[in-house]
């Protein structure tokens, strides 16, 4: 682990801190997007595409970057999010965490239980909206599938969505919550302090 400043730790390189920006940027663009077709009364975030036609056309296109772009950066961090033995005992003292008690909660490494859980409830919504988007894409697939699994494929991209908004709103809600947090991903570093109160056995393992 590199330590580019006295007092300071790595905890996010440039090439993952752009990964990541592109990926919440372009969830950003599918999000208004999406939901400026979704229902009329949202229609007119299309504005901001440039009109229906244009966000029609751009919405799969911006969907398959940020496919791309959260499959390297999934990549990247699988091996970081493995449940053990820790989280189990972590989510079973949620009190604790709720309460922000973590002098008595189990040691952490790099990412705590609610973490690894969002990650992977994150990539089970990204690949169904892959493959329900890839039916529905009337340009270039949907004459390939009947009616039927359009109109199912459409329930799945919708709810998927919805489950992926609503993930990203706690992941941005716990970066708040936890002050350094937002600061790690702009800047790349996080303190010694930081890093030993929310991360200790990450901590531990970055400054041997």
């Amino acid at each position: 682990m590199r330590h580019d400043e006295p007092g300071l730790i790595v905890r996010y390189t440039a090439n993952e801190r752009t990964n990541h920006w592109i990926t919440a940027i372009t969830f950003v663009l599918l999000a208004l997007s999406g939901l400026a077709m979704f229902h009329p009364s949202m229609f007119w975030m299309s504005a901001l595409f440039g009109g229906g036609q244009w966000t029609r056309i751009l919405h799969p296109f911006v969907g398959v970057v940020m496919f791309v772009s959260f499959l390297i950066l999934a990549l990247r961090f699988w091996h970081h999010n493995y449940l053990d033995q820790n989280d189990m005992q972590w989510l079973r003292q949620i009190d604790d965490v709720l309460a922000n008690r973590e002098d008595r909660l189990p040691e952490i490494g790099r990412y705590n239980a609610g973490q690894k859980l969002l990650f992977f409830v994150m990539v089970a919504c990204l690949v169904l909206l892959l493959c329900s988007g890839i039916v529905i894409w009337r340009r270039y697939f949907s004459f390939y599938f009947s009616v039927e699994v359009i109109r199912f494929a459409v329930v799945v991209h919708a709810l998927a969505a919805f489950v992926l908004i609503c993930g990203v709103v706690v992941h941005i809600y716990a970066a708040l919550w936890v002050k350094g947090s937002i600061g790690a991903m702009v800047r790349g570093t996080v303190t010694y302090g930081w890093a030993r109160k929310h991360h200790p056995r990450w901590f531990r393992e970055s400054v041997k």
